[in-house]
C-alpha cells in the first residue's frame, strides 16, 4: 500500500498545557476573533474613523463577531437618548429631541410629575364642582336635576382627561447605563422593524384615541444611533428598503412614519430622528448580486470592503489560536467541561482535515464549535471531569452534517441494491468519486457504452445524469482526449455516458478521469477493475489535474469496500484520512491518463492499449503549446 508520509498524517503539536482550562480567554470580543488578522485591523481603523464596512466570506468565519467587536471599540460617551414630543400645532407631526444618555429618563419623569399634579388639581376641581352642584340641588330640593347635572359635568371632565396627559413625551431610544455603543442585529428584519413604524389606532374620534407621538416606534436604525447596525445577507433585503437605508446612512437622520398604507399610522410622520450608525453589512459573494449599487458604492467610497479568509496557515501560532478558540467555546457554553490536551489535538487535526489541505487550518469555526459542543455533551453525559480523545472521536459521529448523513445512507442503499460492485471486472463501468456539500464523499458509478453513430456526419457524446455546465464541458474535453491519446476513430460511434443515481445532479470536472476510463474501456472492450475507485480532473493533453475534497472521497471509497483509489499525484499532500481508514485502502497517485489506465484496467487488451497511449502521447510535439509571452508592464 502507498506509504503516507509523516508530514501528511501527523497530528499538529501545540504549546504545552494540561487542558483548555489553562488557556486565558480575552475579555474583548475583538481579541477573541481567530485567524482574521487583516479583517480585524481594518475594523479597528473603521471604528476609529466611524467608517462603514462590508464583510464578504463563507458562513461561520466570524463576520458577526467582528461587528460586535467593532461596537466595543466605539466611544460610549457619545450615546444619546431620543424622545418624541407631541406637536400641539400638528398632532400628526410629532417633534423629536435628542440629549445625552441618561437624561431622557429624567425628562420623562419630570413631565410625569407635572402631569400627575395637573391630574390631581383637575380631580379636586371636579369634586368641588360636583359637590357644589349637589349641595345647591339639595338646598333647592331639586334632587333629580342635581344628580343629572353632576353626571353631565362628570362626563365632560372625563372627556377632558386625555388632554392633561398628552404633554408627556415618550422615550423613544434609551441608552441609560450602557457601557458600550449599541450593537443592533437587523438581519432579516422587515421595513417597519428596520426603519421605524407608527402603530395603528382604531379610535380616532371622541377623544379616545392614543396621541400620535405615543404610537411612534423606533426602528433599528434609530436604536443603533452612535453604534453599529449589523445586517447579514444584505443582498436579500428588498431594493426599496435598501434605498431607504442608504438615505438614512447619508443623512444620519430619518423620519418615522407608518409603513402600512391601510393603517392610521400612515397619516403620522415624525420630525427627523437621529440615526448616526456605522453599517456593518455581510454576506457571501452571491449576495453582492442582490445588493443595491448605490448602497455598495456608499460603503466602498466611505468605508471598507473586506474579503475574509476561510482557512489559515498551519503554524504553531495558529494552532495555539485554535486552542484559545476551544477555551472560548467552553466558556461561552458554560455547560461542558474543558478539553484535555489529546482532545484539543484531535480538534486541531479535524480543523486541518476540513480544509482538505495539509498546511491549512479551517476558519469555519462555527461548524468546528459544533464538534466542540458535541464532544462536551458526551463527556457531560458520562459525568467526566474533562473531554477526552474518545469523546471527540464519538462526537464526530454525533456532529455529522446532513450531507454526511445523506452520503452514508446513499452508500447503504447502493450496497443493498448492488448499484456498484467492489470486486471483479466490467467493461465500461467505473467507480468514480464525488463530494456532497462541503466535504462528504460518495461513490459515483459511471457507465459508458459505444454504439454505431445514427448521424452520417459524425458521432455524438450523450451524457445523462443532470449535468451542470462545468460537467458538460468536462465531457466534451474527454472526447478530445480520447481522439488524441487512443488513436481510435470515434466519429462512427455514439458514446453514451450515464452517471448512475445522480439524483441531485453533477457539477465540476473531477469526474473527468472516471469518464475517460469508462469510455476507453467501452471503445476498446477492456474491463475495468471494480475494486478500484478514482477521481481527478483532466487536461486535453492527458495530464491528471488536482481536485478538491480528496480526503472525503478516499474515505467514501473505503466505506464502499474499495481496495484501491486513484488520485492526482498533486493531491497527495492533501490526504488527511482518519486513522481507522489508513490500512484499509491502497492510494495510487498518478500524473497522466496512461497511468490511470495502467492501474484501473485488467485483461489481455490492457498492455497493448497502455503502450499505444504512451507512444501517441510521446510523439506530440512540444511546439504545439506556444511559449507564454511576458506581460507588458506599464
Amino acid at each position: 500500500m502507498t506509504n503516507l508520509t509523516n508530514s501528511s498524517i501527523e497530528k499538529p503539536e501545540v504549546t504545552s498545557y494540561k487542558s483548555s482550562g489553562d488557556i486565558e480567554v480575552p475579555d474583548k470580543i475583538i481579541d477573541q476573533i481567530i485567524g482574521q488578522e487583516e479583517a480585524v485591523q481594518t475594523v479597528i481603523k473603521a471604528a476609529k474613523q466611524r467608517r462603514n464596512v462590508l464583510l464578504i466570506g463563507e458562513p461561520g468565519i466570524g463576520k458577526s463577531m467582528l461587528a460586535k467587536g467593532m461596537a466595543e471599540l466605539l466611544p460610549p460617551e457619545e450615546l444619546q437618548d431620543i424622545l418624541v414630543y407631541p406637536n400641539m400645532e400638528d398632532n400628526n407631526n410629532p417633534l423629536i429631541g435628542a440629549m445625552p444618555a441618561g437624561e431622557g429618563k429624567k425628562v420623562v419623569m419630570t413631565y410625569r410629575v407635572k402631569a400627575k399634579s395637573q391630574e390631581e388639581k383637575k380631580n379636586m376641581m371636579m369634586m368641588a364642582v360636583i359637590g357644589a352642584i349637589l349641595v345647591v340641588g339639595f338646598l333647592l330640593k331639586q334632587y333629580l336635576i342635581a344628580i343629572i347635572a353632576a353626571g353631565i359635568v362628570l362626563l365632560i371632565i372625563m372627556q377632558m382627561k386625555p388632554r392633561s396627559t398628552v404633554m408627556v413625551p415618550k422615550l423613544l431610544v434609551n441608552n441609560d447605563s450602557k457601557n458600550t455603543a449599541p450593537f443592533v442585529d437587523a438581519t432579516g428584519s422587515h421595513a417597519g422593524a428596520l426603519l421605524g413604524d407608527v402603530r395603528h389606532d382604531p379610535y380616532q374620534s371622541g377623544g379616545l384615541g392614543t396621541p400620535a407621538h405615543e404610537r411612534v416606534e423606533a426602528g433599528m436604525i434609530h436604536k443603533s444611533n452612535k453604534g453599529v447596525l449589523y445586517i447579514d445577507e444584505i443582498g436579500t433585503m428588498q431594493m426599496k428598503t435598501q434605498q431607504e437605508l442608504l438615505t438614512a446612512m447619508q443623512e444620519k437622520k430619518y423620519s418615522i412614519t407608518g409603513q402600512s398604507e391601510s393603517s392610521s399610522g400612515a397619516m403620522v410622520r415624525s420630525n427627523e430622528v437621529p440615526c448616526d450608525f456605522v453599517l456593518v453589512a455581510s454576506g457571501n459573494l452571491q449576495v453582492l448580486k442582490g445588493m443595491h449599487i448605490a448602497l455598495r458604492s456608499r460603503i466602498r467610497g466611505y468605508g471598507y470592503e473586506v474579503f475574509m479568509k476561510d482557512s489559515m496557515k498551519d503554524t504553531m501560532e495558529n494552532r495555539n489560536k485554535l486552542v484559545q478558540f476551544i477555551a472560548q467555546e467552553v466558556k461561552k457554553d458554560g455547560r461542558i467541561p474543558h478539553f484535555s490536551s489529546e482532545a484539543v489535538e484531535e480538534i486541531i487535526h479535524e480543523a486541518q482535515r476540513r480544509t482538505g489541505k495539509k498546511d491549512e487550518l479551517t476558519l469555519k469555526l462555527r461548524d468546528l464549535g459544533g464538534l466542540v459542543r458535541a464532544a462536551g455533551d458526551i463527556a457531560k453525559g458520562e459525568g467526566a471531569d474533562s473531554v477526552t480523545l474518545a469523546h471527540v472521536l464519538t462526537g464526530k459521529k454525533l456532529a455529522r452534517t446532513l450531507e454526511q448523513q445523506i452520503a452514508d445512507r446513499y452508500i447503504d442503499q447502493r450496497k443493498t441494491y448492488s448499484v456498484f460492485k467492489s470486486e471483479g471486472s466490467k467493461v465500461g463501468i467505473v467507480n468514480g468519486l464525488a463530494i456532497i456539500g462541503d466535504r462528504s464523499g460518495i461513490l459515483l458509478p459511471i457507465a459508458a457504452e459505444a454504439a454505431p453513430a445514427q448521424s452520417k456526419d459524425e458521432g455524438k457524446i450523450i451524457a445523462t445524469g443532470k449535468l451542470g455546465e462545468i460537467a458538460k464541458e468536462a465531457v466534451q474535453n474527454v472526447s478530445a482526449l480520447i481522439k488524441k491519446n487512443t488513436g481510435t476513430d470515434i466519429s462512427n460511434h455514439d458514446i453514451h455516458i450515464q452517471f448512475l443515481q445522480s439524483y441531485e445532479g453533477i457539477e465540476g470536472d473531477s469526474a473527468s478521469v472516471s469518464i475517460a476510463t469508462a469510455v476507453i474501456s467501452a471503445l476498446e472492450n477492456v474491463p475495468v477493475d471494480q475494486s478500484v475507485a478514482m477521481t481527478g480532473s483532466l487536461s486535453v493533453r492527458g495530464d491528471v489535474m488536482p481536485i478538491g475534497g480528496v480526503t472525503g472521497k478516499i474515505e467514501a471509497a473505503v466505506q464502499s469496500g474499495m481496495k484501491k483509489v486513484i488520485i492526482p499525484e498533486s493531491n497527495m499532500d492533501d490526504v488527511l484520512i482518519e486513522e481507522r481508514y489508513r490500512d484499509k485502502i491502497q492510494i495510487i497517485p498518478v500524473k497522466t491518463m496512461s497511468e490511470v489506465l495502467e492501474n484501473a484496467l485488467i485483461g489481455t487488451g490492457k498492455d497493448g492499449l497502455v503502450t499505444k497511449m504512451k507512444k501517441i502521447t510521446n510523439i506530440v510535439p512540444a511546439e504545439i503549446i506556444p511559449k507564454p509571452i511576458k506581460p507588458t508592464t506599464h
